[in-house]
């Protein structure tokens, strides 16, 4: 254990990539349904994909299961292959990518753009490990690329075809191709303070192509998946598993050594913190993967959610960032900021003559919170009303914003904190002070 626990930071994030892997494909045989794994997992393949589409109604509990073992399998091997070497932002892009393997992402939609990458990085002649990062979050638009492949241009379903696969690798490679300079301007527009900083260049490129591909041309195609089928859910088989995946997490953080208050120093850190693997050691950070983990199930638990597979895949969406930034303690005030948001917008809806249908355990608000996680810098630097504020504002916006890409930007959340960044952080720099300047203040008050 003692060499586990002084394992180098990729190697560490290899194992624990390798740990989510061999879960998943576990569970998959463990499932009630495991006869038709295999079957399931076609209907998940030849399915369309804008959100949110429930791929425990596609493709069964068992056919979901493998379809996200198989999506963290490809994305270890894109590691290995090019010999990447994982770091925060890897933690991110894989279990994002693990997260959309339930209702978005599948092993065969991620290709086109993964394979535009690796073309922008052999024109270019950048290292291929330094671009596995880019590669998986080029997957965020893996929606577009079903609907190419097994649609376009009709509005009914055709099937693979040709001039479908063709179109999709174009456009794939299109997109996987200017992606990465998308990637590196990003933090220059939030300026840091959306975690999810993939999400603006994707949420760009599939407004773009959603209005030229489809606006423009006057095709229009449903937006989401039969109602009904957002109800085919089991809370006792994402408990279980996630009981057990994230349980294991805090043992193992116990036995390489994690002690209660190196993971309180963790929580109560007043800095922007946003690599803890690195900071607080690969003990500490495997407990904020367990803690935090149980505590995003625990809030899914007792706001009464569907645990179908678009709640199951946010879960591990969310937990994404628990590399990056995000803890329990800077998360709670995001919480409830669209807590507060839900009650007052439900007390005001019936006043205005409006049927107000987003309460807080609604399908788009549960997904909503998710990406409304990637704020929690805002409530680090600035403290947790300045969160709670941001949390309200996404709450405001983050359902309006698919029609703006048309569903098939995975990343609409993360897009939606993108947009609140540009309109909040400007304000917060001009206006108020930062938790360090009003402690510097106190004290030169106090002398």
């Amino acid at each position: 254990m003692k060499k586990i626990k002084n394992l180098a930071e990729g190697k560490f994030l290899m194992l624990l990539f390798g740990f989510f892997t061999a879960a998943f494909a576990i569970a998959a045989v463990c499932m009630p349904d495991r006869s038709t794994m295999f079957s399931g997992l076609w209907n998940i393949l030849t399915s369309t994909a804008k959100i949110s589409t429930n791929y425990f109604s596609v493709g069964g509990y068992a056919g979901t299961f493998l379809n996200m073992a198989l999506v963290a399998l490809s994305s270890m091997v894109l590691f290995l292959v090019f010999k990447g070497t994982p770091n925060n932002v890897s933690t991110l892009a894989f279990l994002l990518t693990l997260g959309f393997g339930s209702w978005g992402i599948n092993v065969l939609n991620i290709w086109p753009t993964v394979l535009g990458v690796i073309l922008y990085g052999l024109i270019k002649r950048e290292k291929l490990g330094s671009l596995v990062n880019a590669m998986l979050f080029s997957t965020g638009i893996a929606p577009l690329i079903s609907e190419l492949l097994l649609r376009y241009p009709s509005t009914e379903y055709i099937g693979f075809n040709w001039a479908g696969l063709g179109l999709a690798l174009g456009v794939g490679l299109l997109i996987g191709f200017f992606l990465p300079a998308g990637l590196a301007h990003s933090p220059k527009v939030h300026k840091g303070f959306d975690l999810y900083s993939a999400a603006l260049p994707i949420g760009m490129t599939a407004f773009l192509l959603n209005a030229t591909l489809f606006n423009t041309m006057g095709l229009k195609v449903d937006d989401l998946s039969a109602s009904g089928s957002m109800a085919v859910a089991s809370q006792m088989t994402v408990n279980i598993f996630c009981g057990i995946v994230f349980g294991l997490c805090v043992i193992f953080a116990f036995v390489l050594g994690c002690r209660p208050k190196d993971y309180w120093q963790l929580l109560k850190d007043p800095a922007l913190v946003t690599n803890f693997s690195s900071t607080y050691g690969n003990a500490t950070f495997l407990m904020n993967v367990g803690v935090f983990g149980l505590f995003i199930l625990g809030y899914y638990n007792l706001i009464g959610a569907s645990f179908n597979g678009v709640t199951f895949g946010i879960i591990f969406c969310m937990l994404a960032t628990c590399n990056s930034g995000s803890h329990p303690a800077n998360v709670l005030p995001i919480m409830l900021g669209y807590a507060a948001a839900s009650l007052v917008c439900g007390w005001l809806a019936p006043l205005t003559g409006g049927n107000f249908t987003l309460t807080i355990n609604a399908q788009a608000i549960c997904v909503g919170l998710c990406y409304a996680n990637g704020l929690s810098p805002i409530a680090d630097k600035y403290g947790w009303r300045y969160g709670f504020i941001a949390a309200v504002l996404h709450y405001l916006l983050v359902t309006s914003v698919p029609k703006l890409h048309g569903g098939f930007c995975l990343y609409n959340g993360g897009f939606t904190a993108a947009l609140i960044c540009m309109m909040l952080v400007p304000e917060l720099e001009r206006f108020f002070r930062t938790k360090e300047e009003r402690k510097a203040r106190r004290l030169q008050k106090q002398v």
